[in-house]
């Protein structure tokens, strides 16, 4: 009975061995899973004679007490870094958008001005052709009531465009008026020369007011 009871004993001793193995062994694995020791290092002929991938290098620092919240952190910034570069490229994008419709705004402002610059310039241009014009017709009328022979002497010492811008208004005013040009007399006093000259020119230029 003696012995029987030592067996016993002994048994128990074993597997309490046993169950502290187990624990010790499950905790060191459980502390290499959070990184905290490296016990596949320490198993690792063990553990390649079995077929486990082990790990290469140095362990983590055991006292390490923040290794998580450092790796999370970590992450962390890394998402914020990513973020920011993403945020930087839309800006780079917006930026070059914004000077692209300020170049084209640009464009388009200039244009318009440039169009009102010629509406301007043509405005400018009528009202001197009618002002011209005005004169010259006004002209007309005060040289057709001259007497022919003054009305003459004023045409020669006037240059060859006068002239004939006067004797077109001339025959424009004798046509509304249904009256006979005097034209063709005034032509007949001047010189033949300057008379000839200037039907040359009547008839190779028939819009002669400029």
């Amino acid at each position: 009975m003696a012995s029987f009871g030592k067996r016993r004993i002994l048994g128990r001793v074993v597997v309490m061995l046993i169950m502290i193995v187990a624990l010790v062994l499950g905790g060191m694995f459980w502390f290499d899973y959070l990184g905290l020791v490296d016990a596949k290092s320490i198993f690792a002929p063990a553990l390649r004679a079995v077929g486990v991938k082990t790990r290469s290098g140095d362990a983590l620092p055991a006292d390490l007490p923040t290794l998580l919240d450092d790796e999370r952190l970590e992450k962390q910034l890394a998402a914020v870094d990513a973020m920011r570069q993403e945020l930087d490229e839309r800006e780079r994008i917006a930026a070059e958008r914004q000077a692209a419709v300020e170049a084209m705004a640009q464009e388009i402002e200039d244009r318009a001005r440039t169009l009102d610059e010629r509406e301007n310039s043509f405005k400018q241009m009528a009202e001197r052709y009618e002002n011209r014009r005005a004169n010259v017709e006004q002209n007309a009328r005060y040289l057709t009531g001259m007497p022919p022979a003054d009305a003459v002497k004023i045409l020669a010492a006037s240059d060859d465009q006068t002239v004939i811008d006067v004797l077109r208004a001339v025959e424009e005013l004798a046509a509304r008026s249904g009256e006979a040009s005097v034209v063709s007399f005034w032509l007949s006093l001047l010189p033949a020369e300057r008379s000839a000259e200037l039907q040359r020119k009547m008839s190779e230029k028939p819009a002669a007011l400029d």
